[in-house]
């Protein structure tokens, strides 16, 4: 945390209720004797000059922290770039590595040999084995999905599958089945999304990044494909009859928003049950957005931060009318992947918090939210200096979280 006064420190750690009293103290914290608002967590300059945030606290929101005291235990370590994780009712954690394994971890750490029935993934760069969900009815159907990169031809391709989970004797993924393919394939191996969030309605959302192409980006903002978009598809990969673009000549009827970069972070708001997701930005402008049926989010039209070259992104512009801003965006970037509202009650102080796993930043954000804004951000494990890929809140109220690393380990952050 940035040094404070003490009177908006005193503010700032009354913040630690829920997101609407964080949001009133950092507030408060800002007008108390007309001093300026706390210094935010990001000190270093932007990558690009002569931006400006479209509403006030679109970007560097006030550093808080809180008296939570808190403890990190490594379950597990040993897993090649761990991916996406699930519990199981049971309390076992499901998890994938990018190499193209599926495991189940046991409640005390154990992890298991490799699963069976898990397909042959592309791998290199970027691709591998991504996320893993279970079916809204999996205690009755044993229903599990995966995302990952798939051959085809002589490119490839996102794909989300689904089997059953049978444990009579070697554990397996019986009877696997892609539901959907993102189209086409292309032959870049970088931003490919592969994250995967199950709505209360059923319908399953399915991020999908630019693949890092000139091409792609083109793609974004053409509806005659799944490049750079959200999809909603019915459990079986059917299309949603009320998706937007349903019976809309020229467009795919699974896309739900398009206008994205490499969208690797997806969730359900569990209070609004909304969609929320966070795509990877180019040099800076890594964005929160709340995807709406529809609407297109700007990319490669409008952005914040430049292209790695340091040149504009296209225009150079940040803002066109007919598309949306995100509700939050970094500059410079933390690189985002995995992100989880935090609903428990194990720390009550976080109840309402947004946590965001950091790739280049190597930390946990967490956000504290009033409505659909940002009002406060801190950092966490930034002494421990490693990739966070995935963050999930577990059973037990505890934060579970996976480090990108080829010696990869599952992280349990609970009180001290």
């Amino acid at each position: 945390m940035r040094p404070l006064l003490p009177i908006l420190l005193a503010l700032l750690l009354a913040a630690c209720g829920a997101r609407e009293s964080q949001g009133a103290a950092a507030a408060s914290a800002a007008r108390v004797g007309g001093a300026p608002a706390p210094a935010p967590e990001e000190t270093d300059p932007p990558n690009a000059k002569g931006q400006h945030p479209a509403f006030p606290g679109q970007t560097r929101a006030p550093a808080l922290t809180t008296a939570t005291a808190f403890q990190v235990q490594t379950i597990a370590k040993g897993l090649d770039h761990p991916w996406g994780e699930v519990f199981l009712p049971d309390g076992r954690l499901l998890v994938t590595e990018r190499a193209g394994r599926l495991r189940i971890l046991t409640r005390t750490g154990a992890i298991s040999p490799p699963l069976g029935g898990v397909p042959k993934v592309v791998t290199g760069e970027q691709a591998g084995l991504f996320d893993v969900a279970l079916d809204p009815h999996f205690p009755a159907n044993r229903l599990v999905y995966i995302s990952y990169m798939e051959s085809r031809g002589g490119g490839s391709g996102l794909t989300v599958a689904r089997g059953r989970l049978v444990e009579n004797g070697a554990v397996a993924v019986q009877n696997l089945q892609p539901i959907f393919r993102a189209q086409p394939a292309m032959g870049a191996l970088a931003n490919i999304g592969g994250r995967l969030a199950f709505a209360p309605d059923g319908t399953l959302f399915v991020t999908v990044g630019d693949r890092f192409t000139t091409d792609g980006q083109a793609r974004a903002q053409t509806l005659d494909n799944d490049i750079g978009k959200v999809v909603r598809i019915n459990p079986d990969g059917s299309a949603p009859k009320d998706n937007p673009f349903v019976g809309k000549a020229g467009a795919r009827p699974e896309i739900w928003s398009y206008g994205h970069r490499n969208p690797e972070s997806a969730v359900i708001d569990p209070w609004t049950h909304r969609l929320w997701t966070i795509e990877h930005g180019p040099r800076g402008g890594d964005e929160v957005n709340i995807p709406e049926a529809g609407k297109n989010y700007g990319w490669p039209v409008i952005s914040y931060g430049e292209d790695y070259s340091g040149r504009p992104v296209g225009r150079g512009i940040t803002a066109q009318a007919g598309m949306e801003q995100p509700i939050y965006y970094w500059d410079p970037v933390i690189a985002p992947s995995g992100m989880a509202f935090y609903d428990a009650n194990l720390f009550p102080a976080w109840k309402g918090s947004l946590f965001v796993g950091g790739l280049a930043s190597t930390h946990l954000a967490r956000l504290t939210l009033k409505g659909d804004r940002v009002v406060g951000e801190e950092w966490l494990l930034q002494d421990l200096g490693w990739r966070i890929r995935d963050v999930i809140v577990g059973p037990d109220g505890a934060l579970w979280v996976l480090t990108d690393e080829a010696n990869g380990q599952v992280l349990r952050i609970a009180p001290k």
